[in-house]
């Protein structure tokens, strides 16, 4: 059972990145999926979540309009693109699932590595 987390890089302001979350040994469908990142001394935050179903999703204020929040069950894979970049969004991206649509990281169990993002101005 394993998640991992992939896409980052390096990126000037204003430009787009895509994260993609690739789930193995289970399938990710039947989880809630959130990604979470944590900037540097800061504690980590819940970006954007999508429920199972992929009815409701969550976005955090800071990121609504920039980022969408999508999965791909045929490739058992989930996604994160984010558009209008800014410096603030440098921080390492994680993704989890979890068996309750939350925004807090407490209701995710399994995680996978993060990826680096880094926005220069």
């Amino acid at each position: 059972v394993q998640l991992q987390a992939s896409g980052g890089g390096m990126m000037q302001a204003g430009g787009s990145l895509t994260l993609t979350c690739t789930a193995s040994g289970f399938t990710l469908g039947y989880y809630n999926i959130g990604w979470f990142r944590q900037a540097s001394g800061r504690e980590r935050e819940g970006v954007s979540c999508i429920s199972r179903s992929a009815r409701t999703l969550y976005y955090e204020d800071s990121v609504k309009g920039r980022f969408t929040i999508s999965g791909d069950n045929a490739k058992n894979t989930a996604f994160l693109r984010m558009n209008s970049l800014k410096p603030e969004d440098t921080a390492v991206y994680s993704c989890a699932i979890g068996s309750s649509f939350d925004s807090s990281a407490s209701a995710y169990h399994i995680w996978g590595q993060g990826t680096l993002v880094t926005v220069s101005s």
